[in-house]
């Protein structure tokens, strides 16, 4: 399992592709698990248990629908476990290490050190999620990080549509 996790983080460092996972169901099963988790304690801070469970499945499903979109038009979808399996795995770690500042931000403790550090997470997954793209697609990196851009994008867009609590609209 160690072993793994030091393949996740080195994706995070862009030391290593999605090519370098096992494209195991298991393994995605496992990095699933640790992705709902970790996105479950992240969200339980500010949301109640119903909320949190419809986020995340939500969440879930688009991701799981942009891999495979993504994959299909590229006719590579026999890396789409490896895909899915490090975009979960990266972005439950890159989470992870937000959850200090989402739990300052949520206690109203936002200073500009806690504000500069969460714009450099938010940074970090995107380039992280273009330095997989880059990978399981072949393509440029500016290509790539403009995917991953339209897809949290879009991804956030469809968070907020359908939980407006998310953005503070009421």
């Amino acid at each position: 399992m160690f072993d793994i996790i030091k393949r996740v983080f080195d994706i995070c460092l862009f030391k290593k592709g999605p090519q370098d996972l096992p494209g195991s169901v298991w393994l995605l099963r496992i990095l699933l698990v640790a992705y709902v988790c970790i996105r479950a304690l992240m969200l339980s801070i500010h949301f109640d248990w119903l909320n949190v469970l419809l986020q995340i499945i939500v969440e879930v499903f688009l991701v799981v629908g942009f891999v495979w979109v993504m994959l299909y038009l590229a006719r590579k979808l026999g890396r789409f476990y490896q895909v899915l399996s490090a975009v979960l795995g990266t972005d439950a770690l890159i989470s992870f290490f937000a959850l200090p500042g989402i739990a300052s931000m949520e206690t109203g403790q936002v200073g500009l050190l806690v504000f500069l550090v969460m714009l450099g997470l938010i940074g970090w997954h995107w380039a992280v999620t273009g330095h997989i793209i880059r990978h399981a697609l072949e393509k440029s990196l500016s290509f790539s990080l403009g995917l991953a851009f339209l897809y949290l994008l879009g991804s956030y867009q469809v968070m907020a549509l359908l939980f407006p609590e998310v953005v503070g609209v009421k």
